[in-house]
């Protein structure tokens, strides 16, 4: 067992000598259910779970804030005693603590924090800050981990520790994301403008107080922008603005290391790195001290500057530029906004996209972490995870369901009620046959599927065509006046997942409320593969019976990221020495189409009594080689339909064998679970 390091001395694993856990998931909503299972057993392990400042603060107008300018506020409160007031609840924070050695015995949630701090004063983001240093088992969100900044903020041992990745299908997506960054016109517009403000407001401060600090000298912000020779910003801007871009759909593409030559005429180089970000944090506390009063009233502001000190991070990060090698540069020509178009002004976007995972992954064993712990009921095919990780996962396990083979029914639907086949490829999506087939089937599952039915798209789309012919009275039956829409909404009422993200949460509502409804028989779901519903939410028991796949969820070829993903797979592929196996683009490809669609089929089946429909609406799925990518505990239940009419009569059959097989205390496991 490794020795704490000398900076987290009380904690619990220092006295026991033993290693600390972090569990990790994507989202809070994901750690809180955790945080319920562990709740309901009888272990427990001092533990505390880490969230933001725009969860925990209580300040009265700190907690009106959001982003850098929360954070700075914060610190402004905290650290400093300023004119402007002291924070009362981060006064309380130690005194708290000392009186109260029992906290994290028993566990605590992000409500169960905010609660302690309304009723005892205590500021709840530092009571769970100092609480961290202490405890055998800290759950936070990945970024937490994967950020590098955020992770430097820890008072973690990471030698010997155990980390575990709960969901982690998402994980070589964000570690690829958390290393790149796109700098789109507009926001480098922004960061000018905010240039600017800061040289204005340094010059009036410096007449004011007719100071001589050179920590407020007006010089400094005319380096990012403004009449100065090295005005970096507007440098920038032009140099995006020029370079040749060859065509819409391919945009500019160099290989990594380009960014510093880049930079390099612009005199920005890893010695002058660290200035640069300085003069930015500087300039970005100045402009949040001038816009506390404005942000008082509109209870948010934001500091575009400070992201460009994040991207310079990333580039000169270590001081090194080995990294580059896995990188892109990449300049796309976007839609310009209603002022740019007037200009004459091209709206273009600067992108560094890593296509390496594993570069965030292998930091972890430099720290000297013990073991990385992944799960997810979607990591197959695992090989190539790994090969995407960089990681050598010496131990694997893919385990079969806990559910026995009379709880599911399993099917590949190749053609719908008329014989017409179903294949979401862009070759027939579009075609008013396969959109009534589709909707034909949907009718039936609708009548025989009871309680919640989930239909899973392969994008908004397509959702959206369906739905509109589906709608539309012209394409109504000629024996049967009623439209494929009004024939669903006579077994279920219908519920549609939005592309804002704002809304839904009010969708979820709304589909629970209306399956609630007595008068009808149940629900159905209209979601896309990949949207908000597909990922991490609990259709157990009645909410959700069946779930319906109407295709493949392929990313566009054509989606500038998309395609020099694929490109840089294979020219590894290419560089690697024989006999070494290494994935390909088009492997890449299918198989994160794969794991979308056994994210969506994964809402369906929760728990051991549970029982469910999996039926997958495109022929496709019945080749071989597209069912060995579906989940493990799947494919053995799989069965090919040739005739629709077979559909129907073998789902009838199951739901009707299957709801009086079911235990009673179904209910009231599903009411438990809200």
């Amino acid at each position: 067992m490794g020795s704490q390091h000398s900076d987290v001395p009380h904690s619990q694993s220092a006295k026991t000598n033993l290693p600390t856990i972090i569990y990790a998931s994507r989202t809070h909503s994901q750690l809180r259910q955790v945080i319920q299972e562990l709740k309901r057993t009888s272990y427990r392990p001092k533990m505390v779970v880490l969230g933001s400042r725009e969860q925990l603060c209580i300040h009265e107008e700190v907690s009106l804030l959001r982003g850098r300018a929360q954070t700075n506020a914060c610190h402004s409160l905290c650290r400093k005693r300023t004119k402007k007031g002291y924070c009362g609840h981060y006064s309380r924070v130690s005194d708290f603590m000392k009186y109260n050695p029992g906290l994290g015995d028993d566990p605590i949630d992000i409500e169960d924090l905010v609660n302690i701090g309304r009723s005892n004063g205590p500021c709840p983001y530092y009571v769970s800050r100092e609480l961290h240093k202490v405890v055998d088992i800290l759950f936070a969100p990945y970024n937490y981990l994967i950020d590098r900044g955020n992770r430097k903020s820890l008072s973690v041992c990471w030698n010997n520790s155990i980390l575990i990745f709960d969901e982690a299908h998402n994980l070589e997506g964000l570690c690829a994301d958390a290393a790149s960054f796109d700098l789109p016109s507009w926001l480098l517009t922004a960061c000018i403008s905010e240039a600017k403000n800061c040289v204005d407001l340094s010059i009036s401060r410096r007449e004011i107080e007719k100071a001589n600090d050179k920590s407020c000298n007006p010089d400094n912000f005319a380096i990012l922008r403004g009449n100065h020779s090295a005005a970096l910003l507007l440098k920038l801007e032009k140099q995006i603005a020029e370079v040749p871009i060859e065509s819409k759909e391919l945009g500019f593409t160099r290989p990594g290391p380009y960014i510093y030559e880049l930079l390099a005429d612009l005199n920005i180089t890893h010695k002058t790195a660290t200035m640069l970000i300085d003069i930015i944090e500087e300039a970005a506390l100045l402009l949040e001290e001038d816009a506390k009063g404005v942000a008082q009233k509109t209870k948010s502001t934001i500091c575009r500057l400070e992201t460009m000190s994040d991207i310079l991070k990333i580039i000169f990060r270590d001081g090194g530029n080995a990294h580059a090698k896995f990188y892109r540069v990449h300049v796309q020509e976007v839609e310009a906004n209603a002022a740019d178009a007037l200009k004459g002004k091209a709206s273009r976007t600067l992108s560094w996209w890593c296509f390496n995972p594993g570069i965030a992954m292998q930091e972890f064993a430099v720290l000297g972490v013990s073991s990385i712990i992944l799960t997810s009921g979607t990591l197959s095919p695992l090989e190539s995870f790994a090969q995407e990780l960089k990681l050598e996962f010496p131990v694997r396990l893919e385990n079969p369901h806990v559910i026995s083979s009379n709880q599911i029914w399993a099917g590949v639907v190749p053609a719908g009620p008329s014989g017409c086949s179903f294949n979401s490829s862009y070759r027939t999506r579009d075609s008013l046959e396969y959109k009534q087939e589709l909707g034909n089937a949907i009718v039936n599952f609708a009548r025989i599927v009871p309680d919640g039915l989930l239909v899973f798209f392969p994008s908004y789309y397509i959702l959206e065509q369906c739905v509109g012919c589906w709608k539309n009275k012209s394409h109504a039956n000629s024996t049967n006046s009623s439209t494929i829409w009004e024939r669903i909404c006579k077994h279920k009422q219908p519920v549609i997942e939005p592309r804002q993200s704002s809304l839904f949460p009010s969708s979820i509502e709304d589909y629970m409320n209306k399956l609630k409804d007595s008068s009808m028989s149940g629900a159905v779901f209209f979601a896309v593969c990949r949207g908000k519903v597909s990922e991490g939410l609990d259709f157990a028991d009645h909410a959700g019976r069946a779930v319906v796949i109407t295709g493949i969820p392929f990313a566009m070829r054509t989606d500038p990221k998309v395609r020099l993903k694929r490109e840089f797979l294979d020219q590894r592929g290419l560089s690697q020495k024989e006999g070494c196996k290494v994935l390909t683009g088009e492997e890449w490809y299918t198989q994160q189409a794969s794991r979308a669609v056994n994210q969506a089929v994964g809402r369906v089946i929760r728990h051991c009594h549970d029982f469910g429909a999996i039926i997958f609406c495109d022929e496709r799925f019945a080749h071989p080689n597209r069912q060995s990518q579906i989940s493990l505990w799947i494919q053995p239940h799989i069965k090919c339909y040739s005739k629709f009419g077979d559909v129907v009569f073998t789902l009838t059959r199951f739901f009707r064998d299957a709801g009086t097989h079911g235990p009673p205390q179904l209910k009231s496991r599903a009411e438990d679970r809200g």
